[in-house]
């Protein structure tokens, strides 16, 4: 048992990596130097920063003295879900080990990480105050998808957001439509972005709901599109806009020696974090959505 635990624990070192691979959002994590701990498990520690705009300078008193207000909040994760899984011994030894292996990795890559980014999105386009088209609606041309996303860094601009590092994600099939155009315009507009990234519309909308697991009707766990919540068509995100702290780990397996229930393997990942945005940097956020 003890090679088996040890190649577990193997397996369990890269699941950051596939994270890191699959995940949509992972180029907007906070940076961690930034924050520290809370007073309790589920907190973190920001800095935040405000300071007084400049004075008329007198030649005789001088300067007019401002004041710099650098406070620390406390801010609680919002996300926090968990799975178990059981793996049959004999199942695993016939495979050599690979049934453990397979899961933890599909898992992760099938339904912890889409999770994870739809959550994101869907947060980030519900935070009030960020910058958003007037009017939702479908973009069904790679001129219209060209025009709105002028409108959306034009508002960036205007509203004094840096230019570099703003990150542009949009649906495969707009960007489709972009690269269909194939003209010096679109190939401009899409070089104002640090980076462009194509987000499955299975992850796109202005709001998700979160399965519980234990439910009659919810019982197989994942999210779904909540009810009234808009497709996204893109978004642009500044990652300094962001306060984005992940803290996903798995941190329990059990050998069928210590399972008392079953001649097997048990498997747990938890996953929790935060994922918000810093109350005056929402004009680095940027949403397009429909209409439906």
């Amino acid at each position: 048992m003890a090679n088996n635990i040890t190649k577990f624990k193997k397996y369990i070192e890269m699941l950051d990596e596939v994270y890191q691979v699959s995940s949509l959002t992972s180029k907007l994590d906070s940076d961690s130097t930034l924050a520290r701990a809370g007073a309790n498990a589920n907190e973190i520690v920001i800095p935040k920063i405000s300071m007084d705009g400049l004075a008329d300078y007198s030649r005789n008193s001088g300067y007019v003295t401002g004041d710099v207000d650098l406070t620390m909040e406390t801010v609680q994760f919002n996300y926090d879900r968990g799975r178990k899984f059981n793996i049959d011994a004999m199942d695993n030894e016939e495979t050599v080990g690979m049934a453990f292996g397979k899961l933890s990795s599909e898992f992760i890559r099938t339904k912890v990480v889409p999770e994870l980014d739809a959550f994101r999105f869907s947060t980030y386009a519900g935070i009030s105050g960020i910058s958003k088209v007037a009017t939702p609606a479908a973009l069904s041309t790679g001129a219209d998808v060209i025009a709105a996303l002028r409108v959306a860094t034009n508002k960036m601009d205007e509203d004094e957001v840096p230019y570099e590092d703003r990150h542009l994600f949009i649906t495969p099939t707009l960007k489709g439509l972009i690269d269909d155009l194939d003209t010096t315009k679109s190939k401009e507009v899409l070089s104002r972005f640090a980076s462009v990234n194509l987000v499955p519309q299975t992850r796109f909308y202005t709001a998700i709901e979160l399965k519980d697991g234990t439910s009659e009707n919810e019982l197989v766990g994942g999210y779904a599109k909540a009810s009234g919540a808009h497709d996204i068509n893109f978004m642009v995100i500044r990652p300094d806009a962001l306060t984005q702290y992940p803290k996903h780990s798995v941190n329990k397996i059990f050998s069928p020696d210590q399972n008392q229930d079953a001649d097997a393997w048990i498997f747990c990942y938890r996953g929790y974090g935060l994922a918000d945005a810093y109350e005056n940097k929402v004009a680095g956020i940027y949403l397009h959505d429909k209409n439906s």
